[in-house]
């Protein structure tokens, strides 16, 4: 192997396995527009321009409008830990919690493969 190589070592099971707690969702800094300014646009990692960057980034952020057919149990749990209102952004919040606990490894994989390729 070539000295000058830098040799990613990683353990991608230990990553894989790890569930962030609050509290550490919690130190995550907020992006503020300058680190957006500083940063590089990408969809599918494709390169784009930060217009169609931050349209992309918007209409993600929208919520859809569907019908779904929960038990009552599910629907009353949800109510009961919500406290009434706000029960359907605590299941979209325990959904997308599922979504990230099932890809972040995934995530990270891409993420180290674009950079060791734009690299």
């Amino acid at each position: 192997m070539n000295a000058n190589k830098t040799v990613l070592r990683s353990d991608l099971g230990k990553i894989e396995a790890h569930t962030l707690t609050a509290d550490e969702l919690d130190e995550i800094p907020e992006l503020t527009d300058a680190d957006m300014a500083h940063g590089q646009w990408r969809i599918g990692g494709q390169a784009v321009g930060e217009a169609e960057g931050r349209a992309v980034f918007r209409s993600a952020l929208k919520k859809q409008k569907i019908n779904i057919m929960l038990d009552p149990d599910v629907v009353s749990w949800f109510k009961a830990q919500a406290g009434g209102r706000g029960y359907q952004t605590l299941i979209n919040a325990t959904l997308r919690e599922a979504m990230q606990k099932k890809t972040l490894a995934d995530v990270v994989r891409e993420t180290i493969k674009e950079e060791l390729h734009h690299g």
